[in-house]
């Protein structure tokens, strides 16, 4: 039986994904500042509560709550990722990758992205080569090697974009 593309109004993340965002997050219970030029973030990676008001310096949050606000976060992040899509049918993986850089990188560089637009055209691998494109942080290129070595300022973003290009690229 082969694999079909299914229309993005009816996904939504798998638990399989969510819980790898969570793993790749990694659990803060102070407000901490991930990447020089970020902004704080808390829990797993939030950086607004579910008022829209923004996570501060020395704010902290039990582990639950933080599962709590990255579910409710994560809830409105998604309908609002379906909602730019219409029409668009992906497969599980191509959503969860998608999604997950959403959660990163915000709707708002979603929407403007080449990947949005190579999703609408029906370019599904050329969206998935486009994830590397995504690769900065505060101005910085996150893959720069350092003396031959990964950089200390934000490889690990680079390496997360990496993750999603390779999930993205096997399910083609």
């Amino acid at each position: 039986m082969s694999k079909q593309r299914i229309a993005v109004a009816v996904l939504s993340i798998s638990a399989a994904a969510f819980a790898t965002w969570q793993a790749s997050e990694g659990f803060a219970p102070k407000a901490e500042i991930p990447t020089q030029g970020d902004v704080p973030t808390i829990g797993y990676g939030s950086t607004t509560y579910e008022d829209g008001s923004r996570v501060q310096m020395g704010d902290t949050i039990t582990r639950a709550r933080a599962v709590q606000l990255a579910r409710n976060l994560a809830s409105k992040d998604e309908a609002k990722f379906r909602a730019s899509l219409p029409g668009v049918e992906l497969y599980q993986e191509e959503y969860d990758t998608y999604l997950d850089f959403t959660g990163q990188y915000g709707i708002g560089n979603w929407r403007q992205s080449s990947m949005r637009g190579y999703l609408m055209d029906g370019k599904y691998a050329a969206a998935c080569k486009s994830l590397l494109r995504y690769r900065f942080a505060a101005g910085y290129d996150c893959s720069t090697l350092v003396n031959g070595q990964p950089n200390r300022r934000c490889w690990g973003v680079w390496v997360r974009q990496k993750q999603r290009f390779d999930k993205c690229m096997g399910a083609q």
